[in-house]
């Protein structure tokens, strides 16, 4: 029997303006904003639509942007009949696939992310790096050009021959070098603010530890698949997602696994298309869909593989 995973993207997705448009045709998304904005104490969707590009380019607001804009996707297809087996994110999309299973409430989840996001930046201005994307390299030879650094660590699996790597710049300055010459295509730096998803982000553990111990957890219901551990999890989330800010995101390796177990369809649920590319390139037999904006929506209800039946 097919079974589907929903997968939530994390940073790196664009967040200016989008959902913006489907809060004049979806209640669901406009209350998504508005239940945000009285969290946070400020106008989110405002931000999100208007700028400036340097306020929702902080890690702070681009975090919140990002959960909004997807559980409202979400709240859209759960209210039309989505069903589901699974749910996993991309690092910050852990939190909204947390919320998509039941596990984590949505006020929650907003508190949790903007505290992570101040977190990391306070971590990143104690600890300065960056990251950069390894591209032609398999991850074994990847992991071999950082084992021996103390300042390199690979942050990011995201597909065969795309692997993020986080270091202090000096490192990062080597890196290029070294996996050019050991045949790397490229090596891109990213637009970051900090060496995310590695030790240099080890400042932000504690506070936002405190935030997960008084939070309310629950069983999630469908199942909940992380990407920190590789494993289905039903509890200890305060430990997993502290853990999960100093340790690599195995997307790769996941989906992979979540393919083995028959897991063939898996849809995308929020902006943008990045998580679909990498699928396509991790499990080129699955089914792959996104659900991003009006068209993207349009298309699912389409697709009765996604629906309930009634």
């Amino acid at each position: 029997m097919s079974k589907l995973a929903l997968m939530f993207p994390g940073q790196g997705s664009q967040a200016v303006g989008m959902g913006c448009d489907l809060c004049a045709a979806y209640p669901q998304m406009r209350d998504s904003y508005a239940e945000a904005s009285g969290v946070l104490d400020f106008d989110l969707e405002q931000v999100c639509a208007m700028g400036p590009a340097e306020t929702l380019a902080r890690t702070d607001v681009t975090q919140p942007a990002l959960l909004v804009n997807s559980i409202g996707i979400f709240r859209i297809l759960a209210d039309a009949g989505l069903r589901f087996d699974a749910a996993f994110g991309h690092s910050l999309g852990e939190y909204s696939a947390l919320v998509a299973t039941g596990a984590l409430s949505f006020d929650d989840a907003l508190r949790l992310v903007r505290r992570r996001g101040q977190e990391m930046l306070r971590a990143a201005a104690a600890n300065p790096g960056g990251m950069a994307a390894v591209i032609g390299l398999p991850d074994q030879k990847v992991e071999e050009l950082t084992a021996g650094d103390d300042g390199l660590w690979p942050a990011n699996f995201n597909s065969p021959g795309q692997v993020v790597v986080s270091g202090t710049k000096a490192a990062l300055d080597d890196l290029a070098t070294k996996a050019t010459e050991a045949g790397a295509k490229r090596v891109i730096p990213l637009a970051v603010s900090g060496a995310f998803h590695s030790p240099l982000m080890a400042a932000a553990q504690a506070p936002l530890r405190a935030e997960l111990e008084v939070t309310e957890w629950h069983t999630p219901h469908p199942a909940f698949f992380s990407v920190c551990s590789i494993e289905f999890e039903n509890g200890e989330f305060v430990e997993l997602l502290s853990k999960q800010l100093v340790s690599p995101v195995r997307f790769t390796q996941s989906v992979k696994t979540l393919y083995a177990a028959g897991y063939d369809s898996f849809l995308e649920v929020g902006p943008g298309s990045v998580l679909s590319g990498l699928v396509r390139r991790i499990a080129p037999e699955a089914t792959v869909a996104r659900a991003a904006d009006d068209d993207t929506i349009g298309a699912l209800r389409e697709e009765a593989r996604y629906w309930e039946v009634t």
